[in-house]
């Protein structure tokens, strides 16, 4: 089994149950184990502002899947939450995104691992250190430490988080 950490975000049709709809059907798939998910999250969007405010959170969990074939589950699960890809960074009713998949690196057609967008993205950084505050970045700082050194004004906890086996 290999450690994973995923993205999760939305903005459409009661964003923070499709967030948490979407954990209980991670946490129920039979190649997934030790699955945590920080707290919510809410936060401005990175695209087009004029669209509603985003529930964010990260999920840490072990799992025998392939990078590709959970990455295959993470966008069948979009679709069943019917994820469109109309606009970029544009409104979703959900969206996850593979962040880390162990220490592998990943640069393919489909697939890039570590997300090359983690560093820029507040809703990232925070939920990560809340769960991991020792995993190492791809800037070489523990999540906790780079975390400490954002500008949080517009990043705010909704819900807890949660563990299960």
């Amino acid at each position: 089994m290999t450690e994973c950490i995923i993205g999760l975000g939305a903005n459409l049709d009661n964003p923070q149950q499709q967030i948490l709809d979407a954990c209980q059907e991670l946490l129920q798939h039979a190649d997934i184990r030790q699955f945590n998910v920080s707290s919510l999250y809410s936060s401005k969007p990175m695209g087009p502002q004029d669209q509603p405010d985003y529930v964010n959170a990260v999920a840490v969990f072990h799992s025998s899947l392939t990078p590709h074939a959970l990455l295959d589950l993470l966008q069948y699960i979009e679709q069943q939450h019917g994820r469109t890809r109309i606009q970029h960074w544009g409104p979703r009713t959900l969206d996850l995104d593979l962040l880390f998949y162990g220490e592998l690196q990943i640069n393919d057609d489909r697939l890039t691992v570590p997300h090359p967008g983690v560093l820029d993205r507040e809703f990232v950084v925070i939920p990560l250190a809340e769960l991991r505050p020792d995993y190492i970045l791809p800037n070489q700082k523990s999540a906790l430490i780079y975390a400490e050194a954002l500008d949080l004004k517009e990043l705010q906890a909704i819900h807890p988080g949660l563990t299960a086996n």
